[in-house]
């Protein structure tokens, strides 16, 4: 009886312990992308770029997901299930956003400032690529966290588009590799948001 009770204890202990780890992380990546998003999108219309603010607007939408992720880390299965639907609503939104912007760019027609993108390009992958390896530890705990972890490599998939996007648009002076990166971005966003929301809505049926 017992050793019964200190084991449930313990399984305790380390459940609350690992939700406190949790915690901290997603503090930190919320900070880092809400921070970013601020300096990315103002970027973003400096340089006249739609993969950068597309960028910018997966910070802002993964600084609301941390946020939300934060509100049902000691919660039931139910609430995990639910955030995680709303992650994937979220997601799916943002890449409606990116496609109305691509278009938007495609109507103006004038090239983007490759520097620009470059270097908030180049910024936004070290931030997110931090984020990334707090993360990656985590992704199999819940679906809770297993969806941030999905928000956060999108991410890299992103940055990394931004900067060859930048590339390209530098060595053709065209603003279509711009508008193709962004719309590949959109795809992204889209196939994750459906990823995410298949895999939330048995679970918040079953929870």
């Amino acid at each position: 009886m017992s050793a019964d009770c200190c084991s449930a204890k313990s399984s305790e202990l380390e459940k609350l312990a690992r939700q406190t780890e949790q915690r901290r992380v997603l503090v930190i990546v919320l900070v880092i992308n809400a921070v970013m998003f601020v300096l990315e999108f103002g970027a973003g219309i400096i340089a006249g770029s739609a993969a950068l603010m597309a960028d910018a607007s997966d910070m802002l939408g993964d600084a609301l997901v941390y946020a939300v992720s934060l509100y049902a880390l000691a919660r039931s299965d139910r609430w995990k299930a639910g955030v995680a639907m709303l992650k994937g609503l979220v997601i799916l939104a943002l890449g409606v956003g990116i496609a109305i912007n691509v278009v938007a760019k495609i109507q103006s027609g004038v090239p983007p400032s490759s520097t620009l993108m470059l270097v908030f390009g180049a910024l936004a992958l070290a931030a997110n690529l931090y984020c990334f390896r707090l993360l990656t530890r985590f992704r199999h705990q819940d679906v809770n966290m297993a969806s941030t972890w999905e928000c956060s490599r999108n991410d890299l998939i992103n940055n990394c588009g931004v900067l060859l996007a930048a590339a390209l648009v530098w060595w053709l002076a065209s603003p279509w590799p711009d508008v193709i990166i962004g719309s590949l971005m959109a795809l992204v966003f889209l196939r994750s948001a459906l990823r995410v929301i298949a895999e939330a809505a048995p679970q918040l049926r079953s929870a």
